[in-house]
């Protein structure tokens, strides 16, 4: 390719249209900030108005955004439906948003709390990239990007209902690729290790290899560009993640009930 050409396929990417979910904080803020940094002409969608108002009034380029809660699908469908016809079919769709709670079994009160995690952070991605499929598939491009968690490999003590959404998260978007595959669109499974962001803020314990959250988005990006379905990141953390894949059961179980535990809460 021509130097020219490169330049040409460089911007195409960099101007995408991006449609991206838990937008407000976090790693979908930083996710936000660096497509529209490069370009891209986002649909912002997160549940807290006033959040989502200012972030899209910060960010260089015209944007639309949408407040919905993943849980909600007339709501996806309906800010689906609208960003297509304003702006166009998305070049990649993130399914950032995802909520994260101690819970134990034993405990009743915990049950509501364990719903609404597998309800945000599975089904939540289902019903984000449905009004999409078969449209991409029709046009023969696209990116699916799912954002699982280091913590689906292997269950946390106290932090089953989020392992267990985060396992299913997974297993969601290898079975999602594998029926995509040769349509054109492409299905990521991204799993971040230690993110700063409001969600691991009050985690009281050790958190090895923590990204910074603009950082982690400009890795989580060179991904999504990338030709790799599935990653870890940052890599300390993919080789830690192997490792405990390896373990034996009686050596992972004592070394994880030594950890540390994320309190209970609610919702």
């Amino acid at each position: 390719m021509s130097q020219a050409g490169a330049r040409t396929a460089t911007a195409a990417r960099a101007a995408s249209l991006v449609f991206l979910t838990g937008a407000s904080t976090g790693i979908g803020e930083a996710l936000a900030r660096h497509y529209a940094a490069r370009g891209a002409t986002l649909a912002l969608v997160a549940r807290r108005a006033a959040l989502l108002e200012s972030l899209s009034a910060s960010l260089p380029g015209k944007h639309v955004h949408y407040v919905a809660d993943v849980r909600d699908e007339n709501a996806l469908n309906a800010a689906a439906t609208d960003f297509i016809a304003r702006v166009g079919l998305p070049d990649i769709v993130i399914g950032n948003a995802g909520v994260s709670a101690g819970t134990l079994t034993g405990e009743s009160e915990d049950m509501p709390v364990f719903e609404a995690i597998f309800d945000i952070n599975v089904l939540g991605l289902v019903r984000t990239f449905a009004p999409f499929v078969k449209a991409m598939q029709a046009r023969g491009s696209g990116t699916l990007v799912g954002v699982a968690s280091v913590a689906g490999i292997r269950g946390l003590p106290g932090a089953g209902a989020y392992s267990a959404s985060k396992a299913a998260a997974i297993s969601y978007l290898e079975s999602l690729r594998v029926e995509l595959r040769g349509s054109g669109v492409g299905v990521k499974t991204l799993c971040p290790g230690y993110i700063d962001t409001p969600m691991t803020e009050k985690n009281p314990y050790p958190m090895p290899f923590m990204l910074e959250a603009a950082d982690a988005a400009e890795r989580f990006a060179r991904f999504i560009d990338g030709p790799r379905s599935y990653a870890v990141i940052p890599w300390q953390m993919g080789i830690v993640a192997k490792v405990m894949r390896l373990l034996p059961n009686p050596v992972y179980d004592a070394l994880a009930s030594k950890s540390g535990r994320k309190p209970r809460g609610t919702l």
